[in-house]
């Protein structure tokens, strides 16, 4: 189903749902109908329907932007601990994590989606000894997901934008994309969302909106807080993303508090996204 401009939608695993149904239940509560889903393999946002999710999601009346991917054994306890076990960083963990992609990208199929999002891993720096074969292995995604016309959209935070701007340069795939989150930036303490838009714009294929305040000091997470509340900008950052032509929907995701709190927040966020665009 065709999803229109800056429509407003929800990350699923941000309601901690564990079915289709509740899921559909908690989106017309919030009186939207996008979603971003989680592909729900056992280790990341789980579901009831199993492999009977797809089925179930696309007969479930709600529209889909693209799917989520996560990892096992990824640890988001403290900004070390992710470095070290996120996404593709670990090279002892590449092989099952490409095997992982390819259930993910059968999955997104299955959804009747295009569209893939995940962590890259931290990205090594231009110059370090490691970057080389992890370029390679960023590669081996992108022919994976080409040959079943699926783009990968990698998540901002974890890197510099400069860095993830180059890693794209030097990649030269097509099907490989950026999902924004600026929240990110501020709770990895890299840059300031605003200043890079531009940057990103050719690339930029979907958008994750959560708020944040940069972390006190180094080595620890800065804090999540609900749209508008933090250092994020949330209105000034829709504007720019309209100015340089983004089209695509604006899910919002949370991912601190219970889930009757992840709620209310998810709430008050859609009151407040839907006050931003009616000032466009």
């Amino acid at each position: 189903m065709t999803i229109e401009p800056l429509a407003i939608g929800v990350c699923s695993w941000s309601l901690q749902v564990k079915s289709v149904v509740e899921l559909k239940g908690f989106l017309d509560r919030l009186g939207v109908d996008v979603v971003q889903i989680a592909c729900g393999d056992p280790h990341h946002a789980a579901w009831d329907e199993g492999d009977g999710m797809p089925a179930a999601a696309k007969a479930a009346g709600f529209r889909m932007s693209g799917a989520m991917l996560g990892f096992p054994g990824e640890d988001y306890t403290t900004p070390a601990t992710i470095e070290k076990t996120g996404g593709f960083g670990d090279p002892a963990t590449r092989p099952q994590r490409l095997e992982q992609f390819r259930w993910g990208l059968a999955r997104t199929k299955e959804l009747g989606l295009t569209d893939l999002m995940l962590h890259a891993g931290f990205i090594p720096e231009v110059g370090s000894t490691e970057r080389s074969s992890f370029l390679d292995t960023l590669g081996q995604v992108a022919d994976l997901a080409r040959g079943v016309g699926v783009t990968v959209a990698f998540e901002t935070g974890q890197e510099s934008a400069a860095l993830l701007r180059r890693t794209l340069d030097d990649l030269k795939s097509p099907n490989l994309k950026v999902n924004f989150d600026p929240a990110n930036m501020l709770l990895y303490n890299k840059d300031d969302p605003l200043r890079v838009v531009e940057m990103l714009a050719p690339d930029i294929r979907s958008v994750h909106l959560k708020d944040a305040n940069r972390p006190p000091r180094p080595g620890v997470w800065g804090e999540e807080v609900p749209l508008g509340r933090g250092q994020t900008n949330t209105a000034k950052f829709v504007k720019a993303l309209v100015r340089v032509g983004y089209r695509g929907p604006l899910c919002i995701e949370r991912e601190v508090g219970s889930q009757t709190e992840r709620f209310q927040d998810i709430e008050h966020g859609v009151g407040f996204l839907r006050a931003c665009l009616a000032r466009n």
